[in-house]
This record gives C-alpha cells, structure tokens and sequence, in this order.
C-alpha cells in the first residue's frame, strides 16, 4: 500500500460495526437511567442515600448516553480518540463507585473484604482500558504524521 492508501484507511469514519456497537452503549445509557429514574419516582419513601445513589447512576447512565451519541454523530476519523474518551467515562464511573462504596462500608463500620476485592479488580480494568486506549491513539497519530512526511517528502 502506498502511504496515499493508508492515510485514505486512517481517514475514514467509524465502522458499521462500531456505529452499531455505540448506538448500544448510547441505548443502554440510556435505558439504564431511564429506569432507575422510574423506580425513583415509583418510590417516594427512600432513604436518602438510595436518592444519592439513584442520582449516580442516573448521571453515568447518561454519560454513557452522550458518549455513544458523540461517537455515532462524528464524521471525521477519530484516531482512538472514542477509546480514549471512554477510558476516561470508565475510570470516572470506578471512582465515583469506589467513593460511594467506601463511604457506605465505613458508614457501617465493616469493609467487606469481597468489595475491596471487586473495587481493586474494577479498577485496575479501569486504568488499563484507559493506558490502552492512550496508546493505541498515539501510535495512530504517530504513524498518521509519518504518512503524511512521507507523502510531503516525495
């Protein structure tokens, strides 16, 4: 292949397949906050704690929503950039698990040692999907510009 024919590849939009993919994620954002925010409503008397917690998980529902949405709607190529954003939906979404779970199990004075075991496990995932990601973009815009100096060059 040329270096013309690896940047016209480079340059083209997302897949079907992953269109199709985010339109998954934007629905199941979506439909997951839709239905907690209808059990909220269905249920006067919670605790407020459980409204804490419906209220995140409504909030990482819809930014899952809007991410498979932002990824659909773009034209041009991404270059990992969907990967990288998602790592970060991904760390953010641990994090704010890892506070509320935390705050919960110190609130009840027993960490159990399974959650500990579940939060550390989610966010190794986290960081690693995220680090991937980063580096998959760098070395799609590192060869990107070497394409483009080659094709300068001649």
């Amino acid at each position: 292949m040329t270096p013309e024919d690896v940047l016209a590849r480079l340059a083209t939009p997302l897949s079907l397949g992953k269109r199709v993919g985010y339109v998954a994620v934007a629905l199941a954002g979506l439909t997951g906050s839709a239905l907690i925010g209808v059990l909220w409503a269905t249920e006067p008397g919670l605790p407020p704690r459980t409204k804490v917690a419906f209220a995140i998980l409504m909030a990482i529902g819809a930014a899952w929503a809007a991410f498979g949405g932002w990824a659909v709607t773009r034209r041009a190529p991404l270059f990992a950039r969907d990967r990288v954003v998602a790592g970060w939906l991904g760390l953010g979404a641990w994090l704010v698990f890892t506070v509320g779970a935390l705050v919960i199990t110190t609130l009840r004075h027993k960490l159990e040692p399974s959650l500990l075991a579940v939060v550390v496990l989610l966010g190794v995932l986290a960081a690693a999907h995220l680090r991937a990601a980063r580096r998959t973009r760098a070395a799609l815009l590192n060869r990107k510009n070497e394409l483009a100096a080659a094709e300068n060059g001649h």
